[in-house]
């Protein structure tokens, strides 16, 4: 795609998208992502430990 074409792409329809439970299910990208950084985010307000937890590294 060229650089005049991608500045034609309408992304206001991305730009105001939000996490819904059914992202979980769906295959396309933008949903992916945002299921993965649901998950991060519920994860680390949750208080599980992860890869990047200080208080697990440093034990």
């Amino acid at each position: 795609m060229s650089k005049e074409n991608k500045s034609k792409i309408d992304t206001s329809h991305i730009a105001g998208r939000t996490f819904h439970n059914e992202d979980y299910k769906k295959d396309d990208q933008l949903s992916s992502g945002l299921a993965e950084t649901h998950e991060q985010v519920s994860d680390n307000y949750a208080g599980y430990p992860g890869d990047n937890n200080e208080e697990e590294s440093s034990r």
